[in-house]
């Protein structure tokens, strides 16, 4: 069964977003729970203020706009996640992995169970190839694809409709930013399979190990046993 139009422009968007980390200009900080929290009142407040604009339309116009503001609000988060990282001093192994959890663990938290995984205070990423990051999306695709739905129908009543749409930008952020939190205020540890490398290879990723404050990586090889 073909899937509707607004789940695939959807799902392209989420693997656009992770196949694109962007970068970010702020620095390590000694207390990085501040300066993480400023990131993400700023970048709350933003969302809120794009979501409800773009909400103001009525009618059909007003249904045309959301699946561009999603795709607006998941750019800015994006880069919330990258400066969230960067005052942990976490940027150097900031990959896809740790952005599509950090911005849809909250929709969907099943699709990161393999992927994300939390070892007493450490936490152990597992890099996924393109099919697995594809799988990811598509599912993470399905589930937003419903809210639309709902969204879609606030459209119709102008004003209150935007004044709602605002509101939920508004603390969507603050939910991605709170696990992005999580996340990086602990031990990475980013497990690299070796398999992966022709898949991050086509992608334009280049998996060069560095070993930082906080930061493991560690390589992960198929041998075949002897007999």
């Amino acid at each position: 069964m073909a899937r509707a139009p607004t789940e695939k422009a959807l799902t392209d968007a989420v693997m656009d977003l992770v196949l694109h980390v962007p970068d970010s200009a702020e620095a390590a900080v000694a207390h990085p729970a501040k300066r993480a929290h400023a990131i993400a009142r700023t970048a709350a407040r933003t969302a809120s203020v794009v979501s409800g604009s773009m909400a103001l339309p009525p009618g059909i116009l007003g249904w045309l706009t959301v699946v561009p503001e999603l795709v607006g609000i998941w750019k800015l988060q994006a880069q919330m996640v990258s400066d969230i990282a960067a005052v942990y001093g976490k940027t150097k192994t900031l990959g896809r992995e740790q952005m599509v959890y950090c911005l849809f663990k909250h929709v969907t938290a099943q699709v990161f169970r393999d992927v994300v995984v939390r070892v007493g205070e450490r936490v152990v990423v597992r890099e996924a190839s393109l099919k697995v990051m594809q799988n990811v999306a598509q599912q993470v695709g399905v589930q937003v694809s419903k809210a639309v739905l709902s969204k879609g129908a606030s459209r119709f009543v102008p004003i209150l409709g935007a004044v709602g749409v605002g509101t939920y930008a508004y603390f969507d952020t603050l939910q991605v930013a709170k696990t992005a939190v999580e996340l990086f205020e602990r031990d990475l540890v980013v497990e690299a399979d070796v398999s992966t490398s022709d898949d991050l290879a086509k992608a334009g990723f280049t998996r060069v190990p560095r070993d930082t404050a906080g930061d493991t990586i560690s390589a992960k090889t198929k041998r075949k046993k002897s007999l």
